[in-house]
């Protein structure tokens, strides 16, 4: 069952992988794959759990709603973004920033946005950050391959970003949280190869990436037949839309709620806002405006998908398949370099924080103390790996499921520079922690 299991995970990769070839929407794959592992853990507990640990009927329920209560957290904070940035858009509001930004130079801009993503993320978090950014990728770039181009480096710069500060990726805050890392000391550490990770896909496309991109249409379709927001409500909704998610890790600290609450609260008080705003606009040019017609806009299948790919990983979790892969990964490597690199690797095939919560259990803090190189290297390489494989980190799945990004597209095109991104930072971190000692 343990090895059925596995084989199942990876069928059903292949098949979210070869969405385009197969015609089978990756979230259907998804979900398949995630009912069916929990199905065989259930149905052969007893060969997996010989000595009775986890076994049971009840046991094994009450792991799946642990774990579901996370993926739900994980889940309404997506969705809860992407409607406030969906209603930023139905307000033009993103029209503001837009407007502003004049080059068409496909280096230049590739550039400047990137580095807008890499600080972004660090204050917010990189799923938000990769929303955000791309709902402006559409209001700037008609192109689809220059669009899912500037949306791969915006990938990367948001998992570039997250790595380096305490609240920018899941798994850094896990770091925090649980005491193997201080704030301080994580963003000297991080700063550089997290920033040499950004640089080096930069320079590989600045020689790969030529000519000036194509501006969308000025009317959107959208809007076609509906009357324009003022100047005043673009503006308004656009503050409260980034104070609404800027304020989520305030509101996490002072709370200490998750964020998926913060979240929930700003679309909460934007809804009622946009309603006032409203009330007395005719019907027909209000509809759109309404957070009731932005929430069908929303995404649901990628939504799904994340729900499917995180209940699988959290299959593989409660069966030991990956808390086994760091052991061997620790008795086969040994060095601290090779069993991080490894990790990261992996991470842009699983998700992240199981693999980052197994090796917190699984290196005491005796043997590692706080602020050990071995935990500054595993918030770096969690956080970054996952940019080699799109539905490795958040991030990823946000932007494929807003720009519906292909999987094969981006291992083509974007897998070779995330990676050379990747290990010049672990180079770069390396070479800090040599000269230092």
């Amino acid at each position: 069952m343990y090895t059925l299991i596995a084989l199942v995970f990876v069928i059903g990769y292949l098949a979210i992988a070869l969405e385009h070839p197969l015609h089978i929407n990756k979230a259907a794959s998804a979900l398949v794959t995630g009912v069916l592992i929990w199905v065989m853990i259930m149905v052969g507990q007893h060969e997996l759990f010989p000595a009775g640990d986890h076994a049971g009927h009840a046991a094994i329920t009450g792991h799946l709603l642990e774990h579901l209560g996370d993926i739900a957290s994980i889940l309404f904070f997506l969705m809860g973004a992407m409607t406030i940035v969906e209603l930023i858009d139905a307000h033009e509001g993103f029209r503001v920033i837009t407007d502003r930004i004049k080059g068409t130079n496909k280096v230049t801009l590739i550039w400047v946005l990137s580095i807008i993503t890499f600080f972004l993320s660090a204050a917010l978090d990189n799923m938000t950050t990769a929303i955000v950014m791309c709902a402006l990728l559409r209001k700037i770039i008609r192109d689809k391959n220059d669009l899912w181009t500037f949306a791969g480096m915006v990938i990367i710069a948001a998992n570039a970003g997250g790595a380096w500060s305490p609240i920018g990726d899941v798994t850094t805050i896990m770091l925090w949280i649980g005491g193997q890392v201080t704030a301080g000391n994580i963003v000297a550490k991080l700063f550089l190869p997290s920033l040499v990770c950004l640089v080096l896909p930069l320079i590989w496309f600045t020689f790969t990436f030529k000519g000036t991109i194509q501006r969308p249409e000025a009317v959107a379709d959208d809007n076609v037949g509906h009357k324009a927001v003022s100047s005043g409500q673009q503006q308004l909704v656009l503050i409260m839309g980034l104070i609404a998610l800027l304020g989520v890790p305030l509101f996490k600290t002072y709370t200490h709620l998750p964020p998926y609450m913060g979240i929930l609260l700003g679309l909460g008080i934007m809804w009622i806002v946009t309603e006032l705003m409203h009330k007395n606009t005719i019907e027909t040019d209000k509809g759109h405006l309404m957070v009731t017609s932005v929430l069908r806009r929303i995404d649901v299948p990628s939504v799904l998908f994340f729900l499917g790919i995180l209940t699988a990983v959290a299959g593989l979790q409660v069966a030991g398949h990956l808390t086994d892969a760091a052991h061997l990964l620790d008795e086969k490597l040994g060095s601290m370099y090779a069993v991080n690199t490894v990790i990261g690797v992996l991470s842009s095939v699983v998700d992240n924080v199981p693999l980052v919560a197994a090796a917190m259990g699984m290196y005491p803090m005796t043997q590692f103390p706080v602020d050990h190189p071995f935990w500054e290297l595993l918030a770096y390489c969690a956080g970054t790996g996952g940019s080699i494989l799109i539905i490795g980190s958040a991030a990823g799945v946000a932007a494929m499921g807003i720009l519906g990004i292909d999987f094969l597209w981006y291992l083509r095109r974007m897998a070779f520079p995330a990676a050379l991104g990747y290990f010049g930072g672990i180079v770069t971190f390396w070479l800090m922690w040599h000269n230092i000692h």
